[in-house]
This record gives structure tokens, sequence and C-alpha cells, in this order.
């Protein structure tokens, strides 16, 4: 019987914080999907009839869309490629003793903790800037013109900015798990004549299986939200060469005052982010019981 009212009474203390939470969440989304299905402009206020579908209609089949799906793919597939290999380079190389191995992984920790904003900043006016740019004199000095990388690679140099600022994110989270590593094993591996090689794909990398499905998930969430880094540098140009989903739906809303569109966007999004959250779980839960 006591055991029954602490339950009640915790659910009945957690109750107000979960109907606040899902206040936060499902407002905001309601209201969402109800100006998605009206023809509702900022620029013609009060006329916000309803159109049903068409918002919709429009959306997905504007060539923007189908663009910045694409670019939102490779986005995310260009970071998560870089940060896995590079996270699991730089893991490697901080579980070994090194001298100074503390400062050295505050040093590449540091870029975790830099705004988006900030960090998209130092990226455009101090290092890729085709004038006064690190690498532009760098370019000058070994005797070739110098990349304007903004105008000539705009996508790859946003996977860039971004990478730069998640690699410390996955390099923490598989040296947390290369650590947990039995020593025994690779021990065991070295007496039976196994080389560094050998061991890292036979032993190591098994063993980093579940926190690079951990990365993944948490990483592929925040990256089909990236949003600062395209606005700083490109405006999701030239055209639409780096926009993504989340900028269009800003451009959409914003820029061109359609709530009803940029709605209708956002619906969109929120659907392509929980399937994409749904394989991911699901790839997780095979992991785990694998």
């Amino acid at each position: 019987m006591a055991t029954t009212n602490s339950r009640s009474l915790a659910r009945l203390m957690l109750f107000p914080s979960v109907l606040l939470l899902l206040a936060w969440m499902i407002v905001p989304l309601c209201m969402t999907l109800y100006f998605s299905f009206l023809d509702y402009n900022l620029l013609t206020p009060g006329n916000d009839e309803f159109i049903g579908l068409v918002n919709y209609e429009f959306f997905l089949t504007d060539p923007a869309f189908i663009e910045s799906f694409f670019n939102t793919l490779l986005l995310v597939t260009g970071v998560l490629f870089i940060t896995l290999v590079g996270g699991i380079g730089l893991a490697v190389l901080l579980d070994q003793a090194i001298w100074g191995r503390n400062y050295v992984r505050i040093m590449v920790l540091a870029p975790f903790f830099v705004m988006p904003t900030v960090s998209a900043l130092v990226w455009k006016n101090m290092l890729m800037n085709p004038v006064n740019g690190l690498f532009a004199h760098f370019a000058t000095w070994i005797g070739v013109n110098p990349i304007d990388f903004f105008a000539q690679m705009p996508l790859f140099s946003i996977i860039i900015i971004v990478s730069w600022q998640w690699l410390p994110f996955a390099a923490l989270i598989l040296l947390t798990a290369i650590q947990s590593l039995d020593r025994e094993q690779l021990e065991a591996a070295d007496l039976d004549g196994a080389g560094p090689i050998s061991k890292f794909l036979y032993i190591v990398l098994p063993h980093l299986s579940r926190a690079i499905t951990a990365v993944i998930l948490i990483e592929t969430i925040f990256l089909l939200s990236i949003f600062a880094e395209i606005l700083v540098t490109t405006s999701g140009g030239p055209g639409y060469a780096s926009t993504n989903i989340t900028y269009l739906i800003y451009t959409q809303s914003l820029l061109q005052f359609d709530v009803g569109g940029g709605s209708a966007g956002g619906i969109v999004a929120v659907i392509l982010a929980n399937i994409v959250s749904i394989f991911l779980m699901r790839l997780i839960g095979k992991n785990l019981e694998g």
C-alpha cells in the first residue's frame, strides 16, 4: 500500500513538469500545423483564408526544396564522415601516453565550446577570405591563385566549418569508449603477434560500434537544423547551392513573409527529422541487441 501511494505521489509531483513540457512542444506544433493550411502572408494582413494542402504542394514541388533536400543530405553525410573518421583518429592518438596529454585534450575539445556564429565568422574572415584569409596567403606563398571558397565551393566550405565544430564531440565520445576497452585483450593480441592495424580492425573498432552509433544519432539530430553557419557565411547562395531545408524555411517565412508556406515547410521538416530519428533509434536498438 505504501509503495502504491509513493508511486502516486511521484506521478502527481511530475505531472506539472510533464504538462509544461507537452504544452511547450505541442502548442507551437499545433499552431504551425494550423498556419500551414492558410494563405497567410504578413504583407497582406487579414487575408488568411483556408487553402488546404496548397502550401504543402507548393513547397514540395518547388525546385528549391529538391536542391535544399539534397544539400541537407550532403551536409549531414559529409560532416558525419569527417567527424567519425577524424574522431576515431583523434581518440586513438589522445589515448596514447604522450607528454602533456591533458593539455592536448583541452585544446582538441576547445572548438566545441565556440558559438556557431563566432566560428563561422572566424572561418569566413580569417581563414577562407579570398583576399586577407590565411588560406589565401598560403596559396599566394606557394604560387597558386587563392580560392574563393564561399563562391566556388560553398557547401563544402560549410561542411568543413561544421565538421570543425563537431569533431571534438565525436573524439570525446570515442575516446571514452576506447578507455573502457579491456587492456587484457590488447595484451593477448600482442602475445599472438597481432600488429597495430589488426588490433585496431578486430578489437578496437568493434568495441567502438556502440559509441559510433550514438555519435551518428546525436549529430544527425543537430545537423538537420544547421542554420547559423549558412546565414553568416553564404546566406544560402550562390543561388540555392548552400541552402538546406532549415534555411529554406527561414527564407520562406521571414524573408518572403509567407507564414503559411514556411509553416508547411516546418511540418515537412519535422516529419523528415522524425523518420530519420526512428531509423537511427532502431539501428541503435539492433546494435545493442547484437
